[in-house]
């Protein structure tokens, strides 16, 4: 048997009649950028998310750096990063030109560590970043205390993470802004690239609807340094679609998870460590063994793909290797260490039980 680790196209099949129905109704409206699918997509997504404001953007690294720019972050601000991240929250640092302060997870929820944070921030620091990593929640109490204490912004980077609860409150809705991603295999995944931003700051949300357009509140009037950052009518059209069904498919990949954190249990590959205030939706079933890459082979050999998230942590990468490094040895033995299983609503019952069996006789 082979299973793949991520099938879009069966993941969409499911849709496929509401989607070409989407799909005809965009080409029918004639209006493509900033219509109606986008106004509506935004409601909506604002309500599921439990914020006031969903600003849809080109992809989730923008829907992070404009937040940056709202919030007036450049040169000589300090922002605190997880190490074990996708490079994206790093680069949209980066790209307001402030400076990255990388700071380690806990090495149980590979989660950024509060603790850590804490001893992290200097005069310079006026931001943290948590990211709700494959699907879970950072401790965001914890968090939000710190920030508080020190007068910091928190901006939830949300893409791992849609309709998970922290403590009862969906992800999103947890700092004082939010950014995600709509990349296609995401939980909530576009049929292209998208994102979006959310916030309860009306100022803020007003802002970013600005930066995204060129800096424009009216057609043909800048009043801002912009950016082109657009949702466009046919992506949103095609969420609007997914987003009902996002629920449905979030139960499954809980279910799946549920196997096999199970079928592991006693074993040595390491399964997540899910804390009692967290409801995670599982964007990706992560493990953990120092045999990763003999279990990844012998995974391969019997036809189940699998993926590292992510096998060179960003302060080794080559875009930051002007930075002064730091030691970050938990994010660099994740790195060497996890390995993520196929997880998604599409998996039939017969892959995960040959999956779980394969995982056994390894």
């Amino acid at each position: 048997m082979k299973v793949p680790f991520l099938d879009l196209k069966t993941v969409n099949r499911s849709s496929e009649i509401l989607l070409n129905d989407a799909f005809q109704r965009v080409i029918a409206s004639g209006w493509y950028i900033h219509g109606q699918e986008l106004e509506a997509f935004e409601s909506e997504f604002a309500e599921y998310c439990e914020v006031k404001h969903c600003i849809g953007v080109g992809n989730g690294l923008d829907a992070i750096h404009l937040l940056l720019i709202a919030y007036g972050i450049g040169p000589g601000d300090e922002v605190i990063v997880p190490s074990n991240t996708f490079i994206a929250t790093w680069l949209a640092v980066s790209r307001c030109g402030a400076s990255i302060v990388a700071v380690e997870p806990n090495p149980v929820s590979y989660n950024i560590d509060p603790q850590a944070i804490e001893d992290s921030i200097t005069e310079r620091t006026v931001a943290i970043i948590p990211v709700h990593l494959y699907g879970q929640p950072a401790d965001m109490d914890a968090i939000n205390d710190i920030a508080t204490k020190h007068k910091l912004l928190v901006i939830e980077d949300a893409a791992q993470a849609h309709g998970a609860c922290y403590r009862g409150r969906r992800a999103a809705s947890l700092g004082h802004a939010a950014a995600t991603s709509f990349y296609p295999g995401k939980n909530l995944g576009a049929l292209g690239d998208g994102g979006a931003a959310m916030t309860n700051d009306s100022a803020i949300a007003q802002k970013i609807k600005q930066l995204r357009n060129y800096g424009s509140p009216i057609k043909y009037q800048h009043d801002l340094l912009g950016y082109n950052s657009r949702l466009d009518e046919l992506q949103a059209a095609f969420l609007r679609v997914k987003l009902r069904e996002l629920d449905n498919a979030n139960a499954r990949r809980r279910e799946i998870a549920r196997l096999y954190t199970e079928a592991l249990a006693g074993s040595e590959i390491v399964p997540p460590y899910v804390p009692e205030w967290s409801d995670p939706v599982w964007h990706l079933y992560v493990v953990r063994t120092d045999k990763r890459n003999q279990l990844q082979e012998h995974l391969k050999r019997n036809g189940v793909e699998t993926m590292v998230h992510y096998p060179i942590p960003p302060h080794r990468q080559k875009c930051y290797a002007d930075i002064p490094q730091q030691p970050l040895p938990i994010a660099e033995i994740l790195a060497a260490e996890i390995l993520s299983l196929p997880i998604s609503s599409s998996l039939s019952g017969l892959e995960v039980d040959y999956v779980i069996a394969k995982l056994k006789a390894f």
